[in-house]
Formats: C-alpha cells, sequence, structure tokens
C-alpha cells in the first residue's frame, strides 16, 4: 500500500497539471493531505462514493500519462545513475586519500 501511495504521490507531482482543478483538489486531499473519503465528501458536500470514484478514475489516468510519457521511470533512472555515480566518486577520493597517505610514508 505504501509503495502504490508513494507512485502515485510522483505521478501527481509530474502530471497534476493536466488534471481537472476537482481532480487536483481531491488528490491532493486524499494523498497528500491524508484525508478521508468521508472528510473529502463532507467539504464539496458530494456522497463518499462520488470521491471513490473520482480519486479512482484519476489514479488510472496519471497511470495512463505515465504509460505514455514515463516521466517518473525516466526519474527513477536518473536518480539510479546519479546515486551509482556518487558512489563511484566517493569511492574516487578514498583512493585518492590512500594514495597521499602512501606517498607520505616515503
Amino acid at each position: 500500500m505504501l509503495e502504490k501511495t508513494t507512485r502515485i504521490n510522483y505521478l501527481f507531482d509530474f502530471y497534476q497539471t493536466l488534471l481537472t482543478p476537482k481532480q487536483r483538489n481531491y488528490m491532493d486531499l486524499y494523498y497528500l493531505e491524508d484525508y478521508s473519503l468521508g472528510e473529502i465528501s463532507e467539504t464539496f458536500d458530494v456522497s463518499r462514493q462520488a470521491v471513490y470514484d473520482n480519486i479512482r478514475r484519476t489514479e488510472a489516468m496519471l497511470e495512463g500519462y505515465e504509460d505514455k510519457l514515463n516521466l517518473y521511470e525516466k526519474f527513477q533512472e536518473r536518480q539510479q545513475l546519479i546515486d551509482k555515480l556518487q558512489d563511484r566518486l566517493k569511492n574516487q577520493k578514498e583512493v585518492q586519500d590512500l594514495l597521499e597517505r602512501l606517498k607520505e610514508l616515503d
């Protein structure tokens, strides 16, 4: 469940400008503000089922956008490459420090 919530939050970040204001409001309250379906339905004076249906449709839309545009997938790949580069650079620094220490021994 946490993985799904994290994924939807990222998709929402990437594609929220493609949503209607109502969809953005529901998703923001449900996923970011942690409102319950009942709380959202009271806020907008609609049924709990209407909120649920809207959120599920919006999730499907976000997944559809991701299938076509792959912004989240590319973001994840970039993050992995950055992490690998940081690890390699850190290792190089360690190697350089060891070489300096060896030089100092002479």
